[in-house]
């Protein structure tokens, strides 16, 4: 195997690196993926107005659609993670791009709700599932040992981000024309970043002759992990055993439970139609969500720098705590129109919306080793478990009471809980967990 970084054997000319490394190549092909997948994400948000309208579902109902998408979403994280270590990273998006295609065209058939789950919260749960942040971890820990931290910020940023940054364009095609055709454009989008992956995205470094970015001289690539009983999955619940015994993990499911529980699970699906309930257009609050969005690139890009030098469970605390604080100010912010206390908000919360993601990657690779991107997978699972969850029962309280109130106050109470539980994850792994699982 040649790398760019080896030193020549004997009788060679050593040969000057690329000034561009084929990592680099490899990060914006699944920059772009993760934008295509995060376009269906954004659907729900803008569309549980006019599917109550169209069919007369409950938003309860709509909302467990949601759900089971959420919690799909991360527990087929792990997996995707063992399958990628199997079979390779190429493969698995491609298979998962189809998947979010196939699913959200075929909503445009749909005439019941367990259609609805069956399509927008299975198919594409299990689909961008697939592709989720273990899908991130997998390609910064075998692409780069340099500036890990600020590429998974990056990469973190654009599923976020482009989940968001779909909303206003979604709202307009659903204001202009209908639901369905927001469905037809995101199944094309999933399905026009499938040539990018097959031409451009590689497995390993070694696939094409090079090293990590940021390899040293002497960098020798890991051990790939033996499959014996159950292949993929039970390398997968073999990880989660192993983990499961220490109490970095269950602080880290926990807080990111959490996290998704304000995140995806709230904001990102109830925070367009909370705004709607006060009179304001359903385009212009999902303006604010998509500004939101691009926010949220800058502070989980700077997030991503930040994890690269200092203590990742301080930032976390931080992290958390101003998240509390900006979601128990919201039911004072909400009106008709937008006003300068709700541009604070979103540009607070927005500097904060995944932010969380590059440190509590690092806080995996640094207990957990060479099996990082599959806990990070299981801890990812939690995420989705808080969001599911979340999305449901705001949409029940909804129902119940008449307003989102109650769901943003309590949602802030748990973001302080997550500050303190950041701060008692222990500084250093002990050595027993840094031993890989096969």
């Amino acid at each position: 195997m040649t790398s760019e970084t080896a030193l020549p054997e004997s009788g060679q000319h050593q040969v000057s690196p690329p000034r561009f490394h084929r990592a680099w190549s490899v990060a914006i092909v699944a920059f772009l993926a993760l934008v295509g997948a995060a376009s269906f994400r954004a659907a729900p948000s803008v569309l549980i107005d006019p599917l109550h309208e169209d069919f007369g579902w409950s938003r309860a109902s709509i909302s467990a659609a949601v759900s089971v998408n959420l919690i799909l979403y991360g527990l087929t994280s792990p997996f995707a993670a063992a399958l990628m270590e199997r079979f390779g990273i190429r493969a698995v998006v491609t298979s998962a791009l189809a998947l979010i295609s196939l699913g959200s065209g075929l909503t445009i058939f749909m005439t019941s709700s367990w259609q609805l789950i069956l399509l927008w919260g299975v198919f594409v749960g299990l689909g961008t599932g697939s592709m989720a942040l273990a899908f991130v971890a997998t390609v910064v820990d075998r692409w780069f040992v340099e500036k890990r931290g600020l590429v998974t910020g990056i990469l973190t940023a654009g599923g976020a981000a482009g989940q968001l940054v779909f909303l206003p364009v979604l709202a307009k095609i659903a204001e202009t024309y209908d639901w369905k055709s927001v469905a037809f454009t995101v199944s094309f989008a999933a399905l026009a970043v499938v040539p990018f992956v097959l031409l451009f995205l590689r497995n390993y470094p070694s696939d094409v002759g090079t090293t990590p970015y940021g390899a040293p001289a002497d960098y020798a690539p890991p051990a790939k992990p033996v499959y014996q009983r159950g292949g993929a999955g039970g390398r997968a619940i073999s990880v989660l055993v192993m983990a499961s015994k220490t109490k970095v993990f269950w602080l880290l499911a926990g807080t990111f439970a959490i996290c998704g529980a304000s995140t995806n699970g709230l904001i990102g699906t109830h925070f367009v139609p909370a705004s709607h309930d006060h009179g304001m257009p359903i385009t212009t609050a999902a303006s604010l969500l998509a500004l939101i969005g691009i926010l949220d690139m800058v502070g989980t890009i700077a997030s991503g720098w930040f994890t690269d030098r200092m203590d990742s469970r301080k930032l976390l605390g931080i992290y958390y705590l101003f998240r509390g604080i900006s979601l128990l100010f919201l039911p004072l912010l909400l009106a008709n129109t937008v006003n300068p206390p709700m541009i604070a908000f979103v540009i607070f919360y927005g500097l904060d919306w995944v932010a969380t993601v590059p440190p509590t990657v690092a806080l995996c690779r640094q207990h957990f080793g060479a099996d990082a991107p599959i806990v990070f997978g299981w801890v990812l699972a939690s995420h989705q478990i808080g969001a599911g969850l979340v999305a449901f029962l705001a949409g029940l309280v909804r129902d119940q009471i008449g307003s989102y109130d109650a769901a943003f106050l309590v949602a802030g109470a748990l973001c302080a809980i997550a500050a303190v539980m950041s701060l008692l994850i222990a500084k250093r792994p002990k050595e027993a967990v840094l031993v890989d699982s096969v």
